[in-house]
């Protein structure tokens, strides 16, 4: 999550969606009064406690406004989204980065963190809804750049902000090393549908995969 006065905008950082190429963006742009919170990398932690007790940068739409109203009826709210079929496998790829058997067993595993309630609650798996929506359930952002197409979408927010885009770099990647596509079969893809069905009816992404 970052927070600018400066500039009058808060951007929230949906797991699995470029947050850290964001952060490397904008971070020069902050002033002395703005403020992160980020505890992968950087470690820092918002100067209200609401936010701070969360412990991680996924703060969710519901959570900020609550904690900071009046900054968030004033600010540009915006975050970044993605395909979710693509973002699972990235959700997949990075909980998996230390595990010498998933390369080879990508589709197995992947079913598993959907069946285990245990992997299937932590904060990186979430639907990107649970983040995005205000209490009533309805989009709580005014911006919603998409990852599939991030410099245009970038360049347009900076736009709209006043400031000349900076930038983005790839930071925290988990590529496939086969195409994303083929880890899934009708079984998984099925599971990925239901799992994230209201992410595709809020985003309005495909729900099936395409050839």
């Amino acid at each position: 999550m970052i927070v600018s006065h400066r500039h009058r905008f808060i951007f929230l950082a949906v797991p699995r969606t470029a947050s850290h190429a964001i952060r490397a963006a904008v971070g020069p742009l902050l002033g002395a009064e703005d403020w992160q919170q980020e505890q992968l990398r950087l470690g820092v932690l918002s100067p209200l406690p609401g936010l701070a007790r969360i412990r991680h940068g996924h703060v969710t739409a519901r959570q900020a406004s609550a904690a900071m109203p009046a900054e968030w009826q004033r600010s540009f709210k915006f975050a970044v989204v993605r395909e979710p079929f693509e973002r699972f496998v990235s959700i997949c790829g990075m909980l998996h980065r230390r595990n010498p058997n998933y390369v080879g067993r990508e589709t197995a595993f992947m079913k598993r963190v959907l069946l285990v309630p245990a992997i299937r609650t932590r904060v990186m798996v979430r639907p990107q809804r649970e983040f995005l929506v205000d209490a009533e359930g309805q989009l709580a952002l005014d911006c919603l750049a998409r990852y599939e197409r991030l410099d245009a979408s970038f360049a347009a927010i900076c736009h709209r902000l006043g400031l000349a885009p900076p930038p983005l770099a790839r930071h925290n990647a988990t590529a496939p090393r086969t195409p994303w596509k083929t880890l899934y079969d009708a079984e998984l893809e099925a599971m990925v549908a239901h799992f994230y069905r209201r992410d595709f009816d809020l985003l309005g992404y495909r729900n099936r995969l395409c050839a």
